[in-house]
């Protein structure tokens, strides 16, 4: 059974996009290191439209390295009731039912599935207990307002820490599993 993985970037006071975009978070080879083996370990990646929106507009001019292959190689399913289609190499439009979809894809063998950004998507399928594994790449930055990465959550759910990574930066990976009460 594979599992849903969510890996999303976070300022310290809770935000996943700024006024500005991404232009507080820190890139530096240990994150690309921590992205690359995270790509190696995915089998599918999963967005909603606003993310996919960003990446399909990024990755296909980005240059070449093992990250910008994995990321316009890997298949990927799109989350959107309002895109009528999606033309990024290996993408699939999801239209249907989410859940159902997800249910089935962590039911086959393989590797995971990872969901970059998306926090609305990753909200709601945390909220159905679909996540596995939550992985916040906690920023050293303070920014005052943006989206938040956890939007809509509608009841308390517990995670348990299972580990963290610091990296040279200052940013610290932090993984988080479903916690079962």
């Amino acid at each position: 059974m594979r599992k849903l993985i969510v890996s999303n970037v976070m300022t310290l006071d809770g935000f996943f996009e700024g006024p500005n975009g991404l232009d507080w978070v820190v890139l530096d080879a240990d994150f690309f290191e921590y992205a690359g083996t995270m790509l190696r370990e995915a089998s599918t990646l999963l967005f909603g439209r606003k993310t996919y929106e960003h990446m399909a507009a990024h990755w296909p001019m980005a240059p070449a390295d093992e990250i910008a292959y994995k990321m316009n190689h890997l298949p990927k399913l799109v989350f959107s009731k309002t895109l009528e289609k999606v033309e990024w190499n290996n993408s699939t439009l999801v239209k249907g039912d989410y859940a159902e979809e997800v249910l089935k894809l962590k039911r086959q063998e393989g590797q995971d599935l990872v969901i970059l950004g998306s926090a609305r998507l990753a909200s709601y399928f945390l909220q159905l207990g679909l996540i596995d594994e939550y992985r916040v790449i906690l920023n050293p930055v303070l920014i005052g307002s943006g989206q938040p990465l956890f939007p809509d959550i509608q009841q308390k759910i517990l995670l348990k820490l299972a580990r963290t990574k610091p990296l040279a930066s200052g940013v610290i990976v932090l993984y988080y599993e479903k916690q079962y009460a």
